[in-house]
């Protein structure tokens, strides 16, 4: 007697395409195709398929049967096109099976090979001449003389032909070619490619190396041969290494972490592993050439001098508005982190003379902008006996001059084109606009203000107009005369123009202001007037106010963003890549 045909029931409207399905009336799978996969056509009639919907659309609530079509085979049009689609499915299957099987027998192959490295050993020849040790910026032809790059296989040793030297670094990156392992160390004083042959390459070390892993390799140095390229057109020929410490791989693999089109937060915090790249300590090492470039500028490349000096970053009295200051418990008393050092600057200069700080910053701004930060490297200077002319003058011969020394380092200057390949440097005089003229420019290059109306005197010109009028002129902009407003207490009021101080903003290509600076007030009725206007009660500045008691004098002085001033040279989009550990709104990690 044969087996009655097993039944299988799709339901479009109630039924489950869901293992947890069994195929019956009670519980139907909703897909023809689901149904196939579930239960495969083992003949042309074994199993059937019943298929039914409403007649209406989808069933009631209640489930109402009277508004059920009754349960009918499949039509052959349906079988047709399931069958079609059940054979994609197959095939797909199959490949994925086969996919797999291959991995497998990969991965069994891989095993084999890691067990059959781990008889490989390899040690230094005692018969090689000693190595000498060296950094990777060492290139003094006395301690180490390059062998000529030629195609012979032969790397043996002879007296002149090249020093055997030993390096530690890690691994920036590597290559298997054959039997040959390309690799090029770092060390943070340079890269150097090195190559590994023979048991070198067969080592269990040699195949599960990963980026970043630390190691330390003897070998002769060589010229890179013609038509081939490497750091410094030379390459290390290795004859022995030991690894020190090895970087995790696989899921763990810092390629995997961090990636140059990742999350912009997931790279933030992961920046300890992001400062390992070629472009963010790039820009690190530029920021460091800058900071050496500002302090020899403002020691020996002007007239008269300026000292360094070291103010507190605790204060308990405000510079640039209440809003934004870092308040804490300073032993029961209100205290803040600094905005400015500029106070304290200023009083330094009946004795010290000129002065200059390179001391952070700390501004409670919630802004997310790319050229804002919590926290910041504030490059600041106070002169004394001098005008206002003066002031941007120096300013001008300051950062012409900070560029001039930095570019004039070879490596620095090639990494500011390799960051910034449109980089160019600033012809003085700067263009000097006064803020009524800006005004009056931007009216009639139709930038609205923030509310999107044209611009009035009197308006704080924002961020966004103040970049497309710098970007439309491009060329560094020295904007003047402020209201008195819109700008600090302390600064002084132009004696031709009541209405306006002696003020300025330096503006930049691409990144917008770098530098805020002015006169300050040095008559003493004045700046008690002003503490007046902006309801700051002059007690807690007696010491500042005393500078207009004891020997007044005209003076001025400025602040500069080190990081707005990287972000410019370098082409950042974001000043968050010029600092080592970026802090701004909700950011204090890592």
């Amino acid at each position: 007697m044969a087996t009655p045909s097993k039944k299988v029931y799709v339901d479009e409207d109630v039924g489950k395409d869901d293992p947890a399905a069994d195929g019956s009336e009670a519980s139907p799978y909703k897909t023809l195709l689901f149904a196939y996969i579930q239960h495969p056509p083992t003949q042309p009639t074994d199993p059937q398929y019943f298929t039914r919907k409403s007649e209406t659309g989808p069933v009631s609530e209640d489930g109402d049967p009277e508004a059920r079509k009754e349960w009918k085979p499949a039509t052959k049009s349906a079988t047709k096109k399931v069958t079609s689609l059940y054979e994609q499915h197959k095939k797909k299957l199959a490949k994925t099976d086969t996919l797999a099987l291959r991995e497998k027998a990969e991965q069994e192959k891989r095993q084999l090979a890691l067990q059959e490295a781990l008889k490989v050993k390899i040690s230094e020849d005692p018969k090689l001449p000693k190595a000498t040790k060296i950094r990777l910026n060492e290139k003094d032809p006395a301690i180490v003389k390059l062998r000529k790059g030629t195609s012979e296989k032969d790397v043996g040793y002879s007296e002149g032909r090249g020093s055997r030297v030993r390096i530690t670094g890690r691994v920036h990156r590597f290559r298997t070619q054959k039997d040959v392992i390309f690799l090029v160390l770092q060390d943070g004083y340079g890269f150097l490619q090195c190559i590994l042959t023979g048991d070198l390459t067969k080592t269990h070390d040699a195949l599960t190396l990963t980026q970043e892993t630390s190691m330390e390799v003897w070998g002769e140095m060589w010229e890179v041969p013609p038509g081939q390229h490497a750091p410094d057109d030379r390459e290390l020929h290795v004859d022995y290494y030991e690894i020190i410490g090895k970087a995790a791989g696989d899921k763990d693999a810092i390629t995997t972490r961090v990636q140059a089109d990742g999350d912009p937060q997931s790279l933030l915090d992961n920046r300890h592993l992001v400062l390992r790249g070629e472009i963010s300590s790039s820009v690190m090492k530029v920021r460091a050439a800058l900071l050496r470039a500002f302090r020899q500028t403002y020691e020996s490349e002007i007239t008269p001098p300026c000292l360094e000096v070291t103010p507190p970053c605790m204060v308990q009295t405000q510079v640039e508005g209440g809003a934004t200051l870092f308040e804490f418990n300073y032993y029961g008393q209100k205290a803040y982190l600094t905005q400015s050092s500029q106070l304290y600057l200023e009083t330094c200069l009946p004795s010290l003379g000129n002065v200059f700080c390179v001391a952070p910053s700390f501004r409670a701004e919630k802004s997310l902008t790319r050229r804002h930060l919590s926290e910041y490297t504030h490059i600041e200077a106070e002169l004394d006996f001098i005008t206002f002319d003066d002031l941007l003058v120096h300013l001008e011969l300051v950062m012409s001059k900070v560029i001039e020394l930095a570019l004039a380092d070879p490596k620095i200057k090639k990494l500011v084109y390799d960051l910034n390949p449109d980089f160019q440097v600033p012809e003085r005089p700067f263009m000097r606009m006064r803020y009524s003229d800006a005004i009056t420019w931007l009216r009639e290059h139709d930038i609205p203000n923030e509310e999107g109306k044209p611009h009035e005197f009197g308006d704080d010109i924002a961020e966004a107009a103040e970049r497309k009028m710098t970007d439309i002129i491009n060329r560094p902009i020295f904007l003047t005369h402020f209201p008195v407003a819109i700008k600090a207490f302390y600064m002084k009021k132009d004696p031709q123009d009541l209405r306006v101080t002696e003020s300025v903003d330096c503006l930049m290509p691409g990144v917008g202001e770098i530098v805020g600076g002015s006169m300050r007030m040095d008559d003493y009725e004045e700046l008690m007037a002003a503490y007046g206007r902006e309801g700051i009660d002059p007690k807690p500045y007696y010491w500042y106010t005393d500078q207009r008691k004891y020997g007044t004098s005209p003076h001025g002085g400025y602040g500069l963003g080190l990081e707005r001033f990287l972000a410019w040279m370098c082409g950042r989009w974001t000043v968050r890549e010029c600092c080592l550990y970026p802090r701004f709104t909700n950011r204090c990690t890592p």
